[in-house]
């Protein structure tokens, strides 16, 4: 199912799935689940790579400014507190129903430089801009993001934490297939 998104990394996002044909929902951003008088965040994708079991994704765009993506440096990996306990409570609420299933942040990272070095990254072209996209398990997100803002409320990885937990997002995906 397509939505295409008013936001370009969201946008592009999709179109990246649909041009693998992964079999996706978009979240409507605007609906949360009420439980008592908690409200937990809605995810933006839900994703079904190739097993059944569904995947919930929160996208994050970003830009890359650099000239070079080797070693990972230079990629911003912050967002919300709230997106972090969200996520992982749907992770605990899809893994009630699916014992494999695994929450995911996905960083798109819009590349501001023509001649950026890849090393290797899969580049994905969408309505004129290049993209690259990694996955972070939110579990692990989790276990190693620590504060960049309390006023508001945002955390982050550590660059080496980036590197040791993100993968591009095509190799999360495949492994997802494994599963």
């Amino acid at each position: 199912m397509s939505t295409v998104s008013a936001n370009h990394y969201e946008a592009a996002f999709e179109s990246w799935l649909t041009e693998r044909r992964i079999p996706f929902a978009a979240i409507h951003q605007t609906r949360r689940l009420t439980a008592g008088e908690t409200t937990l965040k809605s995810f933006d994708f839900l994703l079904w790579p190739g097993t059944g079991h569904p995947v919930p994704a929160e996208v994050k765009g970003r830009t890359f400014g650099g000239v070079s993506l080797a070693g990972l440096r230079g990629l911003d990996c912050w967002t919300t507190a709230e997106d972090v306990r969200g996520l992982r409570r749907w992770e605990r609420l899809f893994r009630q129903t699916h014992a494999v299933g695994r929450a995911v942040f996905v960083f798109v990272f819009r590349l501001r430089q023509v001649d950026v070095d890849a090393d290797g990254l899969d580049i994905f072209t969408w309505d004129g801009r290049r993209y690259v996209f990694f996955a972070a398990e939110a579990r692990a997100y989790l276990a190693c993001c620590r504060v960049r803002s309390p006023r508001w409320r945002t955390v982050t990885l550590g660059a080496e934490d980036f590197r040791r937990i993100a993968v591009p997002l095509e190799a999360f995906i495949e492994k997802a297939m494994m599963r």
